[in-house]
């Protein structure tokens, strides 16, 4: 069993940066793929980005490519996220998951199993 926890969210104004972090623990998460999606307020939840088990492959949302970074640290059994130039439109719960995929980056919600609780971010225009 895996138990994420995200942090980092917060209030930030448009044009500004957070960083975002998703802590597993119970067993490492260094076989597994990890991604980021958000949920925008009466909207679905939708795919941000993911990586690969070892770090090597990414893949964005075509609405953040660009300012977001995915990245993991599987020594701190930690990803992160790194939002640059945040736009109102990205307010949203963030939530991290790990995936069962070995190889590749899933984009798909189906393809998680374990999912965080969720970090609030909001930007102000």
């Amino acid at each position: 069993q895996v138990q994420l926890v995200e942090s980092g969210g917060g209030l930030v104004q448009a044009g500004g940066s957070l960083r975002l972090s998703c802590a597993a623990s119970g067993r490492s998460i260094s076989s597994n793929a990890m991604g980021w999606f958000r949920q925008a307020p009466g909207k679905e939840r939708e795919f941000v980005a993911a990586i690969s088990t070892n770090g090597i492959s990414t893949y964005s949302a075509d609405s953040v490519k660009g300012r977001f970074t995915i990245s993991r640290d599987n020594a701190k059994n930690t990803v992160y996220l790194q939002m640059y130039s945040l736009k109102p439109e990205d307010t949203a719960d963030y939530y991290c998951a790990a995936s069962t995929v070995r190889l590749g980056v899933p984009m798909r919600q189906h393809q998680y199993v374990y999912w965080g609780q969720g970090t609030q971010v909001t930007v102000s225009s």
